[in-house]
C-alpha cells in the first residue's frame, strides 16, 4: 500500500520542484511507455521499470516511510494521514520525478533564518533544497474557536511539515487549510523564495526545536458580548429549569469574564457566582454569626465611605426632617434601620444650630438582634448621646431590637409614660432608608408596617430605596434589570474614584473601601439572583411602585424643596469624579444616578386628608 500510494500521491515537499524538472524533460516515445501505468496517468518506459522500481524503495526509506520497528506505526499513521487529508500534484514523469526526490532528500539543509516570521520572506543559497516556515497544521475535523493561539514566529521547523508548501484538497471534502507558496528552482546554485501565510490556527502538530508559548489575541469587545448573552442563555435555562444547559452554560461565565477588565470583570464574576449557586442549589445562608454580623456592619460602613449614594439618602431625608421640625420643641425621630447611626449627627447638628436653640430631640433606633445577644443598639445610643452632649443637645434614646419590622406595634413607638398636657406634643418622623423593600418577602408584611407607622401619625416619613425593579415574577426579567443595574453601580465606583476618605486616609484606604464596597454589592446580587421565597430580601422596586403602594396605604407626596437639590449637589461637588452622578427631580423627588441611569431615590411622605 506504501509503494502504491507513492506512485499515486508522491510527497507534497517537492511537487512543485518535480513539476519544473518534468516540465524541462524531454518527451518519452509513445511506443515505450508501459501500458499499464500509462493508464493510471504516469509515462514510464518498459525498460525503466527495474529501475524506478529500485528507486522508490530508496525514497521510501529516505523519507522513513518504511521498514519495521518501534517507528513502524508512527510512520503508518502519518502515511495514513497523508492518504486521507492530502493529494498531492502526481508527476506524469515517474522516472524524472522519482530522481528529484531522491537528490533532494539527499542533499544537506541550508542554514535557518535567523529571524524567520509569519509575513517575512525567507531566502537561502546553496545547491541543495530549501525549506518554508510551515504554518501551524490544522485538523479538518477540529471545530472553530474565538480564542486563537498565534504561535510565535521565534522557531523554523525543518521537518516533515516543511515540505508541504502546495497542499490541495480533493473535491467532495473539506477544504483543508493551506499556507500560499511561490518558488522558483534554477540551477544548481540557484535560490528558492517563499513567502508564507499564516493559515487559521489550530495545535501544532510538529514539534518545534524550542518550542515557544502561544500569543492569545483576544477581542474583548466580541468576548464582552458573547459574556453578556452567556449570562442571559444561562438565566434563561434556569428560568426553564434546563439545568443541564444552565451548568454547561455557567461553566464558560469565568472563562469569558476572565477577558474583560474593570467593571464588566467583577460585575460578571458576581452573577456567575450567584448563576453557580443557583443551579448547583448551593444558596447562601443568612447572617448567623457573630462574624457575619460585624462583617456585614463593616460593609456597610465602607459602601458609605466609598461613594455618594448613602450619604445622598442621610442628606436628603435629614434636609426632609429637618424643614419638617421647623418651630417644633420637641421631636422624635423613628428609624427603622439605625445600623452604626451615621445618619443623625449631621441633623443633631443642623438643630443645634436653629435659630431659637435645638429642640428635645428622642431618637428611636430599631435593628435586628444580635447572634451573641449583645444590646448593640445601646452602644450605638451611647456614642450618639456623647455627641449631643458635646453640642449641647437635649437628646434621649430607646433601642428597639425586632427581627422584621413586622413585629413592631404601635405603642413601641409613643413616648413612655403619660405626656404632659401643658408640654408641647411631640412630633415624630419616620425614616427608611433601604428597608422597606425587605418587607415584599413576607406576604402582608409591607401593609402591617404602613398601618403602625399610620397609628402614630408622623409629620413625615421619609423612604429611599434602590431604583430598580428587582421583583419581577420572571426570573430572566429580573436577572436582566439587576445586570444593568448593578453595571451601572460597579461602574460608577471604577469611574468616579471615591469620596472625602481619600484626603483623610490615604489610596490604601480609599482601595479598600472600593473593594469592600464591591463586596457589598456583590452580596446583594447573589440574593437577588439565588434564592427566592422569603429568603431573597433584595426585592427593589421603581419610585412608580412605591408611590403606588404608599397612595394605596393612605399617603402622599410631600415634595421635597430646593434645600435638599441643594444639599445633594454640594454632595457631589465633594466627590472626585463627581461629574458622572445626576441629581433629577421627579414629581417632587430626589433621584441620584450614573450619567443617564438612575439609582437611587429619595421620597417623602405624609397622612393623606382624609
Amino acid at each position: 500500500m506504501k509503494r502504491e500510494y507513492q506512485d499515486a500521491g508522491g510527497s507534497s515537499a517537492a511537487g512543485d520542484m518535480g513539476k519544473d524538472k518534468f516540465m524541462s524533460a524531454p518527451a518519452a516515445e509513445e511506443e515505450e511507455v508501459d501500458e499499464l501505468l500509462a493508464a493510471l496517468g504516469y509515462k514510464v518506459r518498459s525498460s525503466d521499470m527495474a529501475d524506478v522500481a529500485q528507486k522508490l524503495e530508496q525514497l521510501e526509506m529516505a523519507m522513513g516511510m518504511g521498514g519495521v520497528g518501534p517507528g513502524a506505526a508512527q510512520d503508518d499513521g502519518f502515511t495514513a494521514h497523508l492518504a486521507t487529508d492530502t493529494v498531492h500534484y502526481n508527476p506524469t514523469d515517474l522516472s524524472s520525478w522519482v530522481e528529484s526526490m531522491l537528490s533532494e532528500l539527499n542533499a544537506p539543509p541550508p542554514p535557518l533564518p535567523q529571524t524567520p516570521s509569519l509575513a517575512s520572506t525567507v531566502t537561502g543559497g546553496g545547491g541543495g533544497g530549501f525549506f518554508d516556515i510551515p504554518p501551524p497544521s490544522v485538523d479538518s475535523s477540529s471545530s472553530t474557536y474565538a480564542l486563537r493561539p498565534i504561535p510565535s514566529p521565534a522557531v523554523a521547523q525543518p521537518d516533515d511539515s516543511a515540505r508541504d508548501p502546495k497542499r490541495m484538497r480533493t473535491g467532495g471534502g473539506s477544504t483543508s487549510s493551506s499556507s500560499s507558496s511561490s518558488s522558483s528552482l534554477g540551477g544548481g546554485g540557484g535560490a528558492r523564495s517563499s513567502v508564507v501565510e499564516a493559515a487559521p490556527p489550530a495545535a501544532a502538530t510538529a514539534e518545534a526545536n524550542a518550542p515557544a508559548l502561544p500569543v492569545v489575541v483576544v477581542d474583548t469587545q466580541e468576548a464582552g458580548i458573547r459574556l453578556v448573552h452567556a449570562l442571559l442563555a444561562c438565566a434563561e435555562a434556569v428560568q426553564q429549569e434546563n439545568f443541564s444547559a444552565a451548568e454547561a452554560l455557567v461553566k464558560q461565565i469565568p472563562l469569558l469574564a476572565a477577558s474583560q477588565g474593570g467593571a464588566m470583570r467583577k460585575v460578571a464574576a458576581y452573577f456567575g457566582e450567584a448563576l453557580a449557586r443557583r443551579v448547583f442549589r448551593f444558596r447562601p445562608q443568612p447572617d448567623s454569626s457573630l462574624l457575619d454580623a460585624a462583617f456585614a456592619d463593616l460593609l456597610h460602613a465602607h459602601f458609605y465611605e466609598s461613594c455618594p449614594y448613602l450619604k445622598f439618602a442621610h442628606f436628603t431625608a435629614n434636609q426632609a426632617i429637618l424643614e419638617a421640625f421647623a418651630g417644633c420643641r420637641r421631636v422624635h425621630v423613628v428609624d427603622f434601620g439605625i445600623k452604626q447611626g451615621m445618619q443623625w449627627p449631621a441633623l443633631l447638628q443642623a438643630l443645634a444650630l436653629r435659630p431659637g436653640g435645638p429642640p428635645s430631640f428622642r431618637l428611636t433606633g430599631v435593628g435586628p438582634p444580635q447572634p451573641d445577644e449583645t444590646d448593640a443598639l445601646q452602644q450605638v445610643g451611647w456614642k450618639l448621646a456623647q455627641f449631643a452632649h458635646t453640642i449641647r443637645v437635649d437628646f434621649q434614646y430607646r433601642g428597639l431590637v425586632a427581627a422584621t419590622l413586622a413585629d413592631l406595634e404601635p405603642f413601641m413607638l409613643q413616648p413612655e409614660g403619660e405626656e404632659d398636657p401643658n408640654e408641647e406634643p411631640e412630633v415624630i418622623a419616620v425614616n427608611s432608608v433601604f428597608e422597606m423593600h425587605r418587607l415584599l418577602a413576607q406576604p402582608g408584611a409591607l401593609e402591617k408596617v404602613l398601618g403602625t407607622v399610620r397609628a402614630v401619625r408622623p409629620r413625615i416619613v421619609t423612604v429611599v430605596e434602590q431604583e430598580a425593579n428587582h421583583n419581577s415574577g420572571s426570573f430572566l426579567d429580573r436577572f436582566s434589570e439587576s445586570l444593568h443595574y448593578y453595571s451601572t453601580m460597579f461602574d460608577s465606583l471604577e469611574g468616579a474614584g471615591q469620596g472625602p476618605s481619600e484626603i483623610s486616609s490615604g489610596p490604601a484606604a480609599v482601595g479598600t473601601d472600593q473593594v469592600m464596597s464591591e463586596v457589598y454589592l456583590g452580596r446583594q446580587i447573589c440574593n437577588v439572583v439565588a434564592c427566592e421565597g422569603e429568603e431573597r430580601t433584595e426585592r427593589h422596586e421603581t419610585l412608580g411602585q412605591w408611590r403606588s403602594r404608599l397612595g394605596h396605604a393612605g399617603f402622599e407626596t410631600v415634595h421635597l424643596g430646593s434645600n435638599a437639590y441643594k444639599q445633594a449637589s454640594t454632595l457631589l461637588a465633594l466627590f472626585a469624579g463627581g461629574d458622572g452622578y445626576k441629581v433629577e427631580e421627579k414629581e417632587g423627588c430626589l433621584t441620584l444616578g450614573w450619567h443617564t441611569r438612575p439609582l437611587i431615590a429619595t421620597s417623602a411622605w405624609r397622612l393623606a386628608a382624609p
